[in-house]
């Protein structure tokens, strides 16, 4: 299994994410964007409108090395804070089903290979690290 039960129960609760990419000349971008999990790859799936002409779509074209975080605050009083961070190979797709509405065809899979996870489960303390075999 790639994401635990508690990454997984997490990752659906969100809706946004950042996504870390790295342009050609080796600059870095890192671009707020939706995403869902997909179970039938055991990948994180990023989409938007007119993926395919953003720069985020050209870099993981180009390098494929990406780095995704979803994290919030659950509380203030006391401070909890919580995430996941993905790292992995990026693969641009062309001509996919749109994943949502006003989406374009072009998506980022993200294939993960060391996943970071904190605050997702008030039995574990401090951040759980792991590299884990990606999908294929």
């Amino acid at each position: 299994m790639t994401f635990t039960d508690a990454e997984l129960e997490y990752l659906s609760s969100q809706r946004l994410g950042r996504l870390a990419t790295v342009a050609s000349d080796g600059t870095l971008q890192n671009n707020p964007v939706s995403f869902r999990y997909n179970p039938e790859t055991a990948t994180i799936d990023i989409g938007g409108h007119g993926m395919g002409a953003s720069r985020k779509f050209r870099n993981v074209l180009a390098g494929g090395e990406v780095a995704f975080v979803i994290d919030d605050i659950a509380s203030v009083q006391p401070w909890k804070v919580r995430g996941v961070e993905i790292r992995g190979h990026g693969e641009a797709l062309a001509d996919q089903p749109p994943p949502g509405p006003g989406f374009s065809g072009e998506l980022i899979r993200v294939r993960p290979r060391r996943i970071l996870s904190w605050g997702l489960d008030p039995a574990v303390q401090g951040m759980q690290a792991r590299t884990v075999e990606a999908a294929r």
